[in-house]
C-alpha cells in the first residue's frame, strides 16, 4: 500500500518539475518600447519630460533620460517599482506587461 502511495507521489513530483521545466523554457513576450513610450505620454507627461523633445513639465519629477542614466538603473527594478504605490506619484492602474513597456521605453533614453 506505501509503495503505490509513493510511486504516485513520485510521479506527481517528477510530472511537477517537467511542468516548471516547461515553463520556464517557454519564451515570454518581449517588452514592447514603442507602447511604453504611449503609456508615458499618457500617464507620465504631465509630470516627468518622457521625450526629448518635450518641453513641460514639473521640476519635481526627474526627467525619463535622468532615469535611464542612473548608474543602477535596471528596467526590472523600475517595473517592479511601479507596481508598487510611493510618494509623489499617483497611484498608476499599469498591467504587468505595461509597466514592462514603460521600463522598456525608458532604458532607450540612455
Amino acid at each position: 500500500m506505501w509503495e503505490a502511495g509513493g510511486r504516485t507521489s513520485r510521479k506527481r513530483h517528477l510530472l511537477g518539475i517537467c511542468m516548471v521545466i516547461a515553463l520556464a523554457s517557454t519564451p515570454t513576450l518581449a517588452a514592447d518600447a514603442d507602447q511604453g513610450k504611449a503609456i508615458a505620454k499618457r500617464w507620465c507627461a504631465t509630470c516627468h519630460l518622457v521625450d526629448r523633445d518635450q518641453t513641460n513639465a514639473t521640476d519635481k519629477a526627474p526627467p525619463f533620460a535622468s532615469i535611464a542614466r542612473m548608474p543602477d538603473f535596471s528596467e526590472n527594478k523600475l517595473a517592479f517599482l511601479l507596481l508598487l504605490p510611493h510618494p509623489n506619484m499617483p497611484r498608476l492602474s499599469l498591467s504587468r506587461s505595461e509597466t514592462a513597456d514603460l521600463a522598456d521605453y525608458i532604458a532607450t533614453l540612455k
